[in-house]
C-alpha cells in the first residue's frame, strides 16, 4: 500500500490537485448550492473532475467534502446526512484514484477534505472543542470507512480548531495534513503567523503541514516560507490561482498555467514538497505545474531563494 511517506520516499514531491468548486461551476454548479449533494445527485460529475486532475499529473487527490461536517450542511437541511454524503465523496475519490493509477501507472493518494466548521469558538461564539472534534470525528470516520489514504485539514484561521480536527483525526487511526489560510500580512483571520501555527499543529500530531487559498501564489509562497525553518514535517503550497475578479457576469482567476508553473519551481526550489493549486486552478494549470519538473531529481539547492518576489511582480504586471 503507497502511503504519503513512501511515495515522498520516492519521487521528493507530489503534485496535488487543483479546485474543486470553481471547477464546478463550470459543470452547472449554482452558486450557493452545496458541492456535496452532488456526490449522490452528479456523481459522474464527481468523478470526471477527479480523473481530469489525475490525467494532468495529480498523484493526490481530495474528496469532494469541503462542506462535510454537520454544522455547515445544517446550511442546507442535510444535517442528517454528513456519513451518507462523506462516505460517497470519499469512494468516488478512491475509484478515479485507483483507475487513474491503473490508467498511468503511478499510484495517487486520496485525502479526505475537511475544513472549519464555520463556527466561532468561545469566548466569541458557542463552539468548545468537544463540540468541534465530535463534528470532525463523524465526518473523519465516514472518510475513512470510503477509503481516503489521510485527511486534509484545509482552510483553517484558529489553532482551536485546527487541534479539534487532528484529535477527531486520530479516532480514524489516518495521518492528517493540516493547511491554514493566511492573507497579504501574513496572518491568519485570527491573527496567527505561519511559523506559530506549523509549531503547534506539529506538536498537535500533524504529519504535513502548509497553507491554501489566500489571494494568490506570491503571498502564499511567502508564508508557507515561513515554516520551512520549524518544522521538519513535509510542507505543503496549495495557492489559487491568481485573485479572482468579476468579469462579464462571472468570477474569473487571472493566474495563466505558465505562472502557476512558474510557482511550481519557486516552491519546490524552497523545499515544499506538496505543491497544487486552490481557486480558479483547472486541471490545465496542475499539468503545468508538474512540467517544468520532468526528469529533475532534486531541487538545485545552487539555485537563488526568494523567488515569490519575481512571481510577485510577474503577478502584478499581468493585472495591470
Amino acid at each position: 500500500m503507497t502511503t504519503l511517506n513512501t511515495l515522498l520516499a520516492e519521487t521528493g514531491w507530489i503534485v496535488a490537485d487543483g479546485a474543486t468548486g470553481t471547477n464546478y461551476f463550470k459543470q452547472g454548479l449554482e452558486t450557493g448550492y452545496p458541492p456535496e449533494l452532488w456526490n449522490v445527485e452528479k456523481p459522474d460529475e464527481v468523478a470526471a473532475l477527479h480523473s481530469a486532475f489525475i490525467d494532468a499529473g495529480s498523484q493526490l487527490i481530495l474528496t469532494n467534502s469541503f462542506g462535510g461536517t454537520h454544522h455547515r450542511l445544517r446550511l442546507h437541511d442535510a444535517q442528517d446526512r454528513v456519513g451518507e454524503l462523506n462516505l460517497a465523496a470519499a469512494r468516488l475519490a478512491r475509484k478515479a484514484a485507483d483507475a487513474g493509477q491503473d490508467r498511468n501507472g503511478q499510484p495517487v493518494l486520496v485525502a479526505g477534505s475537511i475544513v472549519p466548521t464555520g463556527e466561532l469558538f468561545a469566548p466569541m461564539g458557542a463552539l468548545d472543542h468537544d463540540a468541534a472534534r465530535a463534528a470532525f470525528t463523524e465526518q473523519a470516520e465516514a472518510l475513512a470507512e470510503g477509503g481516503v489514504d489521510l485527511l486534509w485539514v484545509e482552510t483553517m484561521s484558529s489553532l482551536e480548531e485546527v487541534k479539534a480536527a487532528i484529535d477527531a483525526a486520530a479516532a480514524t487511526g489516518l495521518e492528517v495534513a493540516v493547511c491554514m489560510t493566511f492573507d497579504t500580512a501574513a496572518r491568519s483571520m485570527m491573527g496567527i503567523t505561519p511559523a506559530d501555527f506549523a509549531c503547534r499543529s506539529a506538536e498537535f500530531g500533524a504529519a504535513c503541514i502548509g497553507a491554501n487559498c489566500g489571494i494568490g501564489p506570491a503571498e502564499l509562497l511567502h508564508s508557507v516560507r515561513e515554516m520551512l525553518p520549524v518544522v521538519e514535517t513535509p510542507v505543503i503550497a496549495k495557492g489559487n490561482c491568481g485573485i479572482p475578479e468579476y468579469v462579464d457576469g462571472g468570477i474569473h482567476y487571472h493566474g495563466t498555467p505558465d505562472l502557476m508553473a512558474e510557482y511550481a519551481c519557486l516552491a519546490r526550489d524552497a523545499g515544499i514538497s506538496i505543491i497544487g493549486g486552490c481557486c480558479g486552478t483547472t486541471p490545465d494549470h496542475v499539468a503545468a505545474l508538474g512540467t517544468p519538473w520532468k526528469d529533475v531529481p532534486t531541487p538545485d539547492e545552487t539555485r537563488p531563494r526568494g523567488g515569490a518576489g519575481q512571481l510577485g511582480r510577474r503577478r502584478r504586471r499581468g493585472r495591470d
